[in-house]
């Protein structure tokens, strides 16, 4: 398989059949990247393809700095359009109030097969889905998320908590139904 660096000079250089191999290489993480964001597939596959569209118009512009660089950028436009995706089209709302109930253990997650978390992720309400994924997947801090999306810290902690609490409602029902 052809380096990151290698597919990034072949594309700069031109070759056509290099944008093809960088489309066929990513589209499959970046479509669950945007999947992550966006409860819709038909959204979300369109807005891949706008995000290959500003990747390819923009990448003469991209600075490589070593292997990983080309994935982490092009997932940041990902992340960037599914956002701007969701701040346009989706009812985003968002609390300051820090729940009432804490849930002080969190859930043993080794059972529950990978597909399932991700669909339960994907059910969480925008808002919430939205500051779970920047914090754990792309490791925003509150403050980072609070900037992002034009909310106060506050906010992407409460809505970050919320999300765990229903994730660990719903993966404690999981459980309890695979023991019976």
């Amino acid at each position: 398989m052809e380096t990151e660096k290698q597919l990034l000079y072949e594309i700069k250089d031109g070759e056509r059949g290099a944008q093809r191999r960088l489309y066929e290489r990513f589209a499959g993480y970046l479509m669950a990247v945007c999947l992550r964001y966006l409860a819709d597939r038909e959204a979300a596959e369109d807005v891949l393809q706008d995000c290959f569209v500003k990747i390819l118009t923009a990448v003469n512009h991209f600075e490589y700095r070593g292997e990983g660089s080309l994935k982490a950028w092009m997932t940041r436009v990902v992340v960037n359009e599914s956002l701007s995706y969701l701040k346009r089209n989706e009812r985003f709302t968002l609390s300051d109030e820090i729940p009432d109930e804490v849930e002080e253990e969190a859930p043993d997650i080794g059972f529950v097969p990978l597909e399932l978390m991700q669909r339960l992720i994907e059910e969480l309400p925008t808002g919430y889905r939205a500051v779970f994924n920047l914090y754990v997947f792309e490791q925003l801090s509150h403050k980072e998320i609070a900037e992002e999306l034009g909310i106060k810290e506050k906010s992407s902690s409460s809505q970050f908590l919320r999300a765990r609490m229903i994730l660990a409602k719903k993966i404690k029902d999981y459980i309890k139904q695979q023991t019976k």
